[in-house]
């Protein structure tokens, strides 16, 4: 709360998930049509999605890497169908820099990259663009040894380089990477510390929709890690974080609309 007895305001986004793969650990091969992609697009809206995030490759653990031509023959015709009329913005799942490039060109409004800015030309294709850019935390291999400080300073330094290449702050978004190169403690301890991420100054996006990490703290299936989606959803979002990234969205706007309505209370 601020001296004037307040609660910093809350406004949380939230990015539903549109897989148009074959491969998807959770949805793949259900929207890999356009026809699909699209109408599952305008579900997620009625469900209340702030933004869709739309991913043509499958990122689950032991995943084989897309070339970004196939990647953009299955992204290209769903954004053309979705773009002229779409009333939210459009991010795309993508760590190659001319599938971005491409995606600016239609009028994507935001990128989201998993790859820690893993391709050298990322940085000069975003200073071209307009388009926010989500900066996530990953690592070439697991080190059992780090905590979540050193995945927090590893951030840092990685938007610093985005910095140094001309990339505007304002359109620079920070992901934890939680699933990403971190043992199941290091992931919650990465969730735990959520405040560290938050405390760089960007807005922070949390990705733990269905993840491994539920999975195996509640030792239940893909299709039965709701609850505990909604449980990160919530700790994430009372420590700051600002968008979370679901495949259910319905329940997750309800979550962090009532979030809203208690921590938005103005007390006299």
């Amino acid at each position: 709360m601020n001296g004037e007895g307040k609660w910093t305001q809350m406004n949380v986004q939230v990015m539903g998930i549109l897989n148009v793969t074959p491969d998807s650990f959770s949805d793949g091969g259900r929207y890999d049509t356009v026809q699909g992609a699209v109408e599952r697009a305008y579900e997620l809206i009625e469900a209340g999605a702030d933004v869709l995030d739309i991913g043509a490759e499958s990122t689950r653990p032991g995943y084989t890497p897309l070339d970004d031509e196939t990647e953009w023959s299955r992204l290209e015709p769903v954004l053309q169908a979705l773009l002229p009329d779409i009333p939210v913005p459009i991010s795309i799942d993508t760590y190659h820099a001319s599938t971005a490039e491409r995606a600016m060109v239609l009028g994507v409004q935001i990128i989201n990259d998993i790859s820690a800015c893993g391709d050298p030309r990322m940085p000069q294709v975003l200073r071209r663009g307009t388009a926010q850019y989500v900066y996530m935390h990953n690592r070439t291999h697991v080190d059992r040894t780090l905590g979540s400080k050193v995945f927090v300073e590893e951030t840092r330094l990685g938007v610093e380089r985005l910095l140094d290449a001309g990339v505007e702050s304002r359109r620079i978004i920070v992901d934890p990477g939680i699933g990403f190169a971190k043992t199941q403690e290091q992931n919650l301890g990465c969730m735990r510390d959520i405040d560290l991420f938050c405390d760089l100054g960007y807005p922070v996006l949390l990705g733990t929709s269905r993840k491994r990490v539920i999975g195996n703290a509640l030792e239940v299936p893909v299709d039965e890690r709701l609850e505990g989606t909604l449980a990160t959803v919530a700790y994430g979002v009372l420590h700051g974080v600002r968008i979370v990234r679901v495949h259910d969205v319905k329940e997750t706007v309800r979550v962090c609309r009532m979030l809203e309505a208690i921590c938005n209370v103005v007390t006299n």
